[in-house]
């Protein structure tokens, strides 16, 4: 089975907010998902092929305060989401191997439970305004957000299950 790649996919558009408290779970779940996966790891895995376990790790802790910007972004109406790195240069340059993966894996638990709290502090105006994304060029709401970033999770925990089993 071939995984998209991550700058190749595209999402459309949710019309419905109703959908909103199960992908907040999707979110929610994330860290315990990870430390899950964490503990069934043998070893510790080749990753010349791409980033280490600690650094896929380390992207989702880079990419919190973005998601967090993102969603003060469509709540303050602005036109458009902040933009991201998109060379990661905060991964490549986190030096993220020198702490262990259950540290790291701490750390997102705390950066996920601000976006989370940041999710549910949202009106129901607020639901309803949008911002353009600047890769995608198209315009998100805030279910479309946390469905993007559930979605980027899972890109990442599919990429560490593989790392795992590697080793």
């Amino acid at each position: 089975m071939t995984r998209t790649p991550w700058f190749e996919r595209r999402f459309a558009a949710i019309d419905d907010n109703g959908l909103l408290p199960g992908i907040l779970e999707r979110l929610r779940g994330t860290p315990a998902r990870l430390t899950a996966l964490l503990a069934a790891r043998a070893g510790s895995p080749d990753a010349r092929s791409g980033w280490s376990p600690a650094q896929e790790l380390g992207h989702l802790i880079d990419l919190e305060p973005l998601w967090l910007a993102r969603v003060h972004d469509i709540a303050a109406g602005r036109s458009e989401l902040t933009v991201a790195d998109l060379t990661n240069r905060a991964t490549h340059e986190g030096d993220h191997d020198r702490w262990p993966l259950e540290v790291l894996a701490g750390r997102f638990d705390v950066e996920r439970a601000r976006l989370v709290a940041a999710l549910q502090a949202l009106t129901p105006a607020d639901l309803e305004r949008s911002a353009r994304h600047p890769r995608l060029g198209t315009p998100m709401r805030v279910i479309d957000l946390a469905y993007f970033v559930a979605e980027h999770d899972d890109h990442h925990l599919v990429r560490l299950r593989e790392l795992v089993a590697q080793g």
